[in-house]
């Protein structure tokens, strides 16, 4: 599908109540797509509906737990039985652990595993069989830059972002016989989203968005961008990039680094532990949105501190190549 516009096209969301999965939402709106949002939780999954009929897309909302194939067969049968296809699903709907391995308990760890992982599974394994039916469709995966490079302490994560990049890269290769359906895979760094205030944190520390984290909105451009114009693999900034870069020159001392980090601020805090919306649907707030530790910088701001991690690449880049 290469497309100047998505209108009166069939667009699922899942993950779409908050973050970047609402900003998703509202961007498909805009393009007067009929959308299908799906969500655990009721009450976020109505207000984005709500949103989206506003703005001028067509909108149902239908609850779903994308750990569960049932739930998922559900979602596309419902979707199925309104417009009879599907142009393009948007696999979105993810959740995150961070803390010690061992001191996260298993059932987290499991979900966590479930939910991204098995989830984006659920859906792929739903949805390419219409595609092929259809001989055309786009599945859209946000993935995150931790397709590349760990996030420290946060271990079940790591691996389902590691996992993902690796099934769709696979069923990338399935389908390079069908012209007109497609697997794009998106890989933003951290968001200035709802996200992080709904994770799970059992390493003391109640995080605040960082100041370099990329805005939703803009990274809900770069889905829409990918439904109409396909690619395989795209990093939608340049400090996406440029992070990714930084870990294979120096995967070790990235790595390392950002873990010592963590260590030292978990020595100094002791927030309370907190499941968060691992095993239950996300709480408000059902925004775009999350809590900043700083102020938001302007974009001009965001060129400097781009300038200032391409010369850490140049450091890194330096040390690696004098290695062994």
């Amino acid at each position: 599908m290469k497309s100047e516009t998505l209108t009166g096209k069939t667009i699922v969301i899942t993950g779409a109540s908050s973050g970047v999965g609402l900003a998703t939402a509202e961007a498909f709106a805009e393009e007067g797509c009929h959308l299908i949002l799906a969500a655990r939780g009721e009450a976020g999954l109505d207000a984005a509906v709500e949103r989206c009929r506003k703005i001028g897309g067509t909108a149902v909302g239908i609850p779903t737990d994308v750990s569960d194939y049932a739930q998922v067969q559900h979602l596309l049968a419902e979707t199925l039985a309104r417009t009879g296809r599907v142009d393009v699903w948007v696999n979105n709907a993810g959740v995150m652990a961070s803390g010690k391995f061992e001191e996260i308990p298993i059932d987290v760890s499991h979900q966590v595993v479930k939910t991204n992982l098995f989830g984006y599974m659920n859906c792929a394994h739903v949805v390419l069989p219409v595609f092929k039916s259809q001989q055309e469709g786009v599945l859209v995966n946000n993935v995150s830059i931790g397709g590349f490079m760990p996030a420290p302490y946060s271990s079940a994560y790591s691996a389902t972002k590691f996992g993902i990049k690796g099934m769709m890269e696979c069923l990338q290769g399935e389908i390079s016989n069908e012209p007109d359906i497609h697997i794009a895979n998106l890989y933003p760094q951290i968001q200035r989203s709802t996200g992080n205030m709904h994770s799970a944190k059992y390493s003391g520390l109640d995080f605040k968005v960082p100041p370099f984290a990329a805005d939703p909105k803009d990274t809900a451009a770069q889905l829409l961008s990918l439904a109409k114009n396909p690619k395989k693999n795209k990093f939608p900034d340049f400090n996406s990039w440029l992070l990714k870069t930084m870990h294979d020159f120096a995967p070790n001392l990235l790595v390392n680094t950002a873990s010592a980090g963590m260590r030292l601020l978990m020595k100094w805090k002791d927030a309370p532990s907190t499941e968060g919306n691992i095993l239950t649907p996300s709480k408000d707030p059902h925004e775009i949105y999350g809590e900043s530790i700083l102020p938001v910088q302007v974009k001009s701001s965001k060129l400097a501190l781009g300038v200032g991690l391409a010369f850490v690449a140049i450091l890194l880049a330096s040390k690696a190549s004098g290695k062994d």
